[in-house]
């Protein structure tokens, strides 16, 4: 935990460094001694400290200074560090000064130049003062902080990265929070920088602008460069799938990597809540399902790369990747494990307000937003069921959107008995969403009855949307063969009245999981005929790897 502060100002350097001398010996143990020659400056530097979410436990300013006395001084700190002690050095004949400015000015104490010794006449006064600090002193956050509003896309898009990628963070909504005391002292310290919304704030007084995923990926500790240029195994795509061809992989002795552009746990580690998986009776939510796999993962030595591939190209065995960042790494046996991507809602005002309250998937994010609030969920899989009871926990009321007449043949049924016995979570059938509306954000969405054929126009603060998935694979269009919706086709479904697919070389079919280039793999959702389950994805992941150990055999 970082100690709190004690700062002393003074323009007279033979002064300055006595009481910084005399404090740091004293009080060096347990709090950080700083000194600044100037007033000016010195709230320079506690905006910095403010930023950084520091606490300063003193302020002691000499009072005769040029420009600014020490009472201005400490009168501006305090809209600052208004908790902070504030005390004067003064010369005997500023004396009167000094009283008037604790009865004016607030400042708890002065003390005469010069206080020697210091055991009689500074650290007795300061012990006094600082025990009473201590008294009402509650540690600070010492993690990241981001700085947003609710309805922006892009801070829900960061808020998104932080959550899905485990890394802790404190939000801070400044709309929300605007009459916060300390939230204001916060977006005053940052001056004309507070309007870059989002701001995410380093505890090492770093300030990113701005900001979005890629140019905080990198100073949160996430690796986003090889560090090699060759594997034997690459797999785009750290879902289920993929991790778990990792884990088997990494464990048998292949040197692999990971390549995923947003977070392990693909679409499953959105999930709130995986009660059909085995070996985990009570549940688990899919966070903590990628939670567990990452370490597995790693303990095997797989490394992870948060980076995007966008391109992928054969140069005899070797398989290469390229990177959003223009580097390349090259492989003898690549997997692709990419999984799949909501299917968009074509409704007017979805697209203008993604983000704004339209959000695509689980929004665990969102969840405690939610709080007292009506929530749609679009969509009668089992994910929009796991989504619609996660939200039960906060909002006042959760509406299920579905096209057909029941969830009976899209939704496991232990779901719909949940469902059932929820009584905040209402079933809406025959209906689907033909327009959504709203400025800044989601307000109202309107609701085509197809029964009565009537449309109905509703107040909604979100609405999270679950109409299926498609693939992602349009980067691959010109190397592997693909069905009509872009799922990826492999083994048997390539190999048509005997005949093997198109450039196929070898004297064998492809294996299973192999696509229509050898030693190039598709495991899991993005699969043509995969079963859409967390456990066959995985199960997918670890089968292919016994095909891959064939191929590199003979590479």
């Amino acid at each position: 935990m970082a100690k709190p502060i004690l700062l002393s100002v003074d323009d007279d350097a033979d002064v300055l460094r006595a009481i910084e001398r005399d404090l740091r010996t004293h009080y060096g143990a347990s709090y950080r001694v700083l000194a600044s020659d100037g007033p000016e400056q010195a709230l320079d530097l506690l905006k910095q400290l403010k930023v950084r979410n520091d606490s300063v436990a003193l302020l002691l300013a000499d009072q005769r200074m040029p420009k600014m006395d020490g009472v201005a001084f400490l009168k501006e700190a305090m809209q600052i560090f208004p908790d902070a002690k504030r005390a004067l050095l003064t010369a005997y004949a500023d004396t009167s000064a000094a009283i008037s400015a604790i009865n004016e000015a607030n400042i708890h104490f002065f003390f005469l130049k010069p206080w020697d010794p210091p055991e009689e006449h500074l650290y007795p006064q300061l012990d006094d003062l600082l025990d009473d600090w201590q008294a009402g002193y509650h540690p600070t956050f010492e993690g990241i902080r981001m700085l947003g509003t609710r309805w922006s896309p892009r801070s829900y898009e960061l808020r998104d990265f932080f959550a899905r990628n485990r890394v802790p963070y404190q939000w801070i909504d400044v709309e929300l929070s605007s009459n916060d005391p300390e939230t204001k002292r916060l977006v005053e310290a940052l001056g004309d920088e507070a309007a870059s919304l989002p701001v995410v704030l380093f505890p090492d007084g770093t300030k990113f602008l701005e900001s979005v995923p890629a140019d905080v990926a990198q100073k949160v500790g996430l690796r986003t460069r090889a560090q090699t240029n060759f594997y034997d195994l690459a797999i785009i795509g750290g879902g289920p799938a993929g991790l778990a061809a990792a884990v088997y992989g990494a464990s048998e002795g292949l040197h692999t990597v990971i390549i995923e552009r947003e977070a392990p746990g693909g679409q499953a580690g959105m999930s709130s809540r995986i009660e059909n998986y085995l070996g985990f009776p009570n549940g688990l939510s899919g966070g903590d399902l990628a939670r567990r796999a990452v370490v597995q993962a790693q303990r095997f030595g797989v490394e992870i790369l948060s980076q995007e591939a966008v391109g992928v190209r054969t140069e005899g065995s070797y398989r290469i990747i390229k990177m959003a960042d223009g580097n390349e790494i090259s492989c003898h046996a690549l997997m692709i494990a990419s999984g799949v991507q909501w299917r968009r809602l074509e409704t007017p005002g979805v697209d203008r307000l993604q983000g704004a309250g339209i959000y695509y998937g689980g929004g665990s994010t969102e969840a405690l937003s939610c709080k007292g609030e009506t929530v749609y969920v679009v969509g009668g899989a089992n994910s929009a069921g796991q989504a619609a009871m996660n939200f039960s926990r906060y909002a006042d009321r959760v509406v299920i959107l579905v096209r057909g007449t029941s969830l009976a043949a899209t939704m496991s049924q232990y779901l719909i008995d949940q469902i059932e016995e929820t009584p905040n979570i209402q079933l809406w059938t025959n209906a689907s969403v033909v327009e959504v509306h709203g400025e800044t954000h989601l307000e109202e969405i309107s609701v085509l009855c197809s029964d009565t054929n009537k449309i109905e126009r509703v107040p909604a603060s979100a609405m999270f949307i679950f109409i299926g998935a498609l693939p992602r694979t349009d980067w691959l269009a010109e190397l592997v063969e693909r069905d009509d919706r872009g799922f990826i086709l492999t083994g048997p479904d390539l190999v048509w009245d005997g005949k093997r697919p198109k450039g196929w070389n070898l004297e064998r079919d492809p294996y299973l999981l192999e696509t229509n280039i050898p030693g190039l793999f598709a495991v899991g959702d993005v699969r043509h005929g995969s079963v859409k389950r967390v456990a066959s994805g995985v199960g997918e992941g670890s089968v292919a790897v016994q095909f891959i150990h064939q191929y590199l055999s003979k590479v």
